[in-house]
């Protein structure tokens, strides 16, 4: 990978588009280029920094490069700022300062996201802390090749209390790279892996998990979900290790039920429930296909049900079979929940916007001829920022909603 201290290539763009550059939009596409670089003549590799400049010649800014639909990853807008080890010690030191703003990490809560893309102005990267451990995930070839000095910065940030930072980009790196990341702690080593979140306590898997382990970006729609679950049968869809259901029980559900394709899921999900609520008798999981469950259910079994799928549409491809999924999804949820049910329901699908997802809701709501408001509208939490200029990064949408 060329430094910040050598003169860099410079992918020339075609005329007026670099019109969303200006705008300060993080992403080249690779169609906006006057050529897209060849990486065995041009000697470009993909993760190389390069300067971005419009067809006139003008410098925008500093990027990754990267072989496919995104060319370019802009990491700065100032055309004199090197991108070495101070950049990122700068980068993380604001990330943090941000979640200091908001209260993160307390006494109740020490899992949180310390750095989301392009949220915070480092497009392809990832972190998550859970107590004393940053994971970190690399999206991009470039981010994989900073993992260390970004890993000594995580390390080095004051307050923080980072002392071990676990990389897992396995499966996030785009696979034509041929980079060959391997999961391992590149920065101090297994100091447990027990996390917190406002008082409750989950064992974090973040070797075999998915994702960092854990899904962060749900903490606030689950305390949503404990204020509602009192006196409620809940059920828990998609429960992997249980988030919902354990907030559920401390919201004084009088029965919770949590299911997951997964046996390893729900084995996970039985831990946590049991190390917040030993032998409580009032939950019970089950490893079933979630469509099959719901077939099989009881109609009126339940007056609070969540669905909180896994992304059903990863790339725009696939956009029309997700939206029939959360359709034919929510249809059946509104077709077996109880009269005065609350329904909370998610997309974290990227290539899903706020408005697809809640048209596939509606369209469910009318098919089954109930009478159903919303009373909330949800998104991710406040330390998973949308940069304002990178709409895109609103990925979560929620809704939470009544059903007559």
């Amino acid at each position: 990978m060329k430094t910040a201290e050598k003169t860099l290539p410079i992918l020339r763009l075609k005329k007026g588009k670099e019109e969303s550059l200006d705008r300060f939009h993080p992403w080249v596409f690779s169609g906006a280029l006057v050529r897209m670089p060849d990486t065995e003549k041009d000697g470009i590799e993909e993760g190389d920094l390069v300067q971005v400049a419009a067809n006139d010649g003008r410098i925008i800014g500093t990027g990754h490069f990267q072989i496919g639909s995104i060319a370019v990853r802009m990491l700065s807008f100032e055309i004199e700022e090197a991108i070495d080890n101070a950049f990122y010690a700068s980068r993380l030191t604001n990330a943090f300062k941000l979640r200091q703003a908001l209260g993160l990490p307390n006494k109740d809560t020490d899992a949180y996201r310390l750095v989301h893309g392009e949220g915070d102005f480092l497009p392809g990267l990832v972190v998550d802390v859970y107590g004393a451990t940053a994971v970190m995930q690399a999206h991009s070839a470039g981010m994989h090749f900073a993992r260390e000095i970004i890993a000594d910065a995580l390390v080095k940030l004051p307050d923080a209390g980072i002392r071990s930072v676990y990389y897992k980009s396995e499966t996030t790196l785009p696979y034509k790279a041929h980079l060959d990341p391997q999961n391992d702690y590149i920065a101090g080593g297994d100091i447990g892996d027990l996390a917190v979140e406002n008082g409750l306590k989950f064992r974090v898997d973040w070797l075999r998990g998915q994702k960092t382990g854990f899904f962060v970006d749900q903490r606030d729609n689950r305390s949503l979900v404990k204020h509602y679950s009192n006196g409620r049968s809940v059920l828990n869809m998609f429960c992997y290790t249980g988030g919902f259901s354990v907030y559920a029980l401390a919201g004084g559900a009088r029965e919770v039920v949590s299911v997951d394709s997964s046996a390893k899921a729900i084995s996970l999900t039985d831990a946590n429930v049991e190390m917040n609520f030993p032998a409580t008798t009032i939950h019970r999981s089950e490893a079933i296909d979630a469509f099959k469950y719901l077939d099989a259910m009881e109609s009126g079994r339940h007056d609070l049900i969540i669905l909180d799928p896994p992304a059903f549409a990863k790339h725009r491809s696939a956009l029309h079979n997700a939206l029939q999924g959360y359709r034919r999804l929510n249809a059946k949820a509104f077709e077996k929940i109880a009269p005065g049910g609350i329904l909370f329901t998610f997309s974290c699908s990227q290539a899903v916007n706020k408005e697809q997802f809640r048209l596939a809701v509606f369209s469910a709501a009318a098919q089954s001829r109930r009478k159903v408001r919303i009373l909330h509208q949800l998104t991710q939490p406040a330390d998973h920022p949308v940069n304002i200029y990178h709409p895109e990064g609103e990925y979560l949408k929620g809704l939470v909603l009544y059903v007559e």
